[in-house]
């Protein structure tokens, strides 16, 4: 039974890249395995009960700090602002004041030019 619990998520998201990106990228595939195995191994040390239940949370939580993390130090916000500039020559207004808030900054923004649906939704 733990076996097809701790196969849920990495064949789920095999699945989705496949769908979504038409790639196949078995490293991916393999790191949440791994990583169950590593949780798994420290949560049987301190013989913590239900493991399998907090190794799927832990595992969840681990990689959502890590991306938070790699989007942070990679400042992601930035790089795709320049992206979005370059693809759709859009000009953003540059503050003074960074700490203004994001609606007022949100209303001065252009809007997208003909031909760049779908850009706005774009995930990263």
């Amino acid at each position: 039974m733990s076996v097809l619990l701790y196969a849920i998520t990495p064949v789920s998201g095999f699945l989705k890249n496949y769908v979504k990106y038409k790639r196949v990228n078995i490293a991916i595939f393999a790191r949440t395995p791994m990583t169950y195995m590593v949780i798994d191994r420290i949560l049987s040390y301190y013989r913590v009960k239900n493991i399998i239940l907090w190794t799927l949370i832990l595992e969840r939580w681990f990689f959502f700090c890590l991306k938070i993390s790699r989007s942070y130090f990679g400042d992601c916000y930035r790089v795709k602002q320049k992206k979005y500039e370059k693809k759709y020559n859009l000009i953003y207004p540059t503050t003074s004041s960074q700490s203004s808030t994001v609606s007022s900054q949100a209303s001065r923004l252009p809007s997208l030019p003909e031909g760049a649906e779908g850009a706005e939704e774009e995930e990263g």
